[in-house]
């Protein structure tokens, strides 16, 4: 199998994963979804000129646009390692999950800081937490299921 259908899998894998765990966590302390990638989408849909509606229609729009953009990032970054992987470049197991989390988690949190619809900085330590075990899951998957592929 081509190192880069190994890496989309394990992507794939990886962002249900995070899924999960986001999901777990909401669940257990019963807190809401974000609507950081919502508000992203929207902001992006009025920076290029996309009509995404009006009223609920739009607001759906949003939401699952976001969505998807969470799906896009995690086969990305999954796509990415495998043909790092491919080539021939790789590091040790125990760092690949932290560096394939911390790549989605910036692949996620840096266009959502650049378009000024979140700030990192003013985040308590429940919403680090909440960001970041769940791409940890994400990374940590990734990287096994890659490895598992091969």
């Amino acid at each position: 199998m081509h190192a880069l259908i190994k890496g989309l899998l394990a992507g794939a894998v990886g962002t249900v994963a995070l899924n999960v765990v986001t999901y777990g966590d909401m669940l257990v302390r019963g807190r809401p979804s974000s609507d950081t990638p919502a508000e992203v989408a929207d902001v992006l849909a009025d920076r290029t000129g996309v009509e995404l509606g009006q009223g609920d229609q739009k607001s759906h729009r949003e939401q699952v646009t976001g969505a998807l953009l969470g799906y896009v990032t995690g086969l990305g970054v999954g796509a990415v390692y495998g043909l790092f992987r491919g080539r021939g470049m790789s590091t040790p197991h125990w760092m690949a999950g932290p560096l394939l989390g911390a790549s989605a988690m910036a692949g996620s949190d840096v266009p959502a800081t650049a378009l000024r619809v979140t700030d990192p900085s003013s985040w308590g330590v429940s919403s680090w937490l909440s960001d970041i075990a769940p791409h940890l899951a994400y990374g940590i998957t990734t990287a096994s299921v890659f490895d598992a592929l091969r």
